[in-house]
């Protein structure tokens, strides 16, 4: 009697399928895209981008954004700006009326600008999203640098300028030592050579010629 192969219990089959859905949210979580460095003139304005990438439309109802402020990596950070079905800014913060949003949670940006920029305004700004129903919470920081003056404007055409004869300066030098090295091969071949003819004439008159050794 033939016996039919054993079939895979279908047990086996569900809990694959069941491991293969567990995989997929957190290969499909939330990514969140900020600069990690900001430089700002003191008293000017400046915009802290932030942007993030859901697998789920945006719904106002159920989205959620908290900007935070940490003055240093053991301090604790302090909330200015959230959304809870619209923008809710913080009172009594630090940055007083200085904060604007101006993102937009439905094209993914959640970006705000910070006016009149001051030195004590420097530190680590905290993006924290959360897009229901995907799982994860974006994350994304970013460290301002308040600066007293702009720094200078670099001039590119010293640069290409600097570039350019560096270039050429090379260039010769290798010109020159192939054309040496050409010289040096050229001489060594003729000196070998010379010194073979010498060897080979040396050899005939040592030999002399058979006809006058015997007469």
């Amino acid at each position: 009697m033939s016996r039919e192969a054993p079939r895979a219990p279908k047990t086996h089959a569900l809990a694959l399928l069941i491991l293969c859905l567990a995989l997929v949210p957190s290969s499909l979580g939330m990514e969140v895209t900020a600069p990690f460095t900001i430089m700002a003139l003191n008293g000017s304005s400046v915009r802290l981008t932030c942007t993030f990438n859901s697998c789920y439309r945006v719904e106002k109802k159920q989205f959620s954004l908290n900007w935070t402020y940490q003055e240093c990596d053991n301090c604790t950070e302090e909330m200015f700006l959230q959304f809870r079905l619209k923008i809710v800014p913080m009172e009594q913060t630090r940055f007083g009326d200085r904060v604007e949003f101006t993102g937009n949670p439905i094209k993914n940006d959640v970006s705000f600008t910070l006016h009149n920029v001051q030195l004590d305004d420097e530190g680590t700004y905290h993006c924290y999203v959360m897009n229901p129903p995907d799982r994860q919470k974006g994350h994304g920081k970013i460290s301002l640098i308040v600066i007293t003056e702009e720094p200078p404007e670099r001039d590119s055409t010293v640069a290409v300028i600097v570039g350019a004869t560096v270039g050429g300066f090379l260039a010769v030098v290798i010109l020159v030592l192939v054309a040496v090295k050409c010289v040096r091969r050229k001489k060594q071949q003729r000196l070998n050579t010379d010194d073979q003819k010498t060897e080979e004439e040396g050899k005939t008159d040592g030999e002399g010629n058979p006809d006058e050794g015997t007469k």
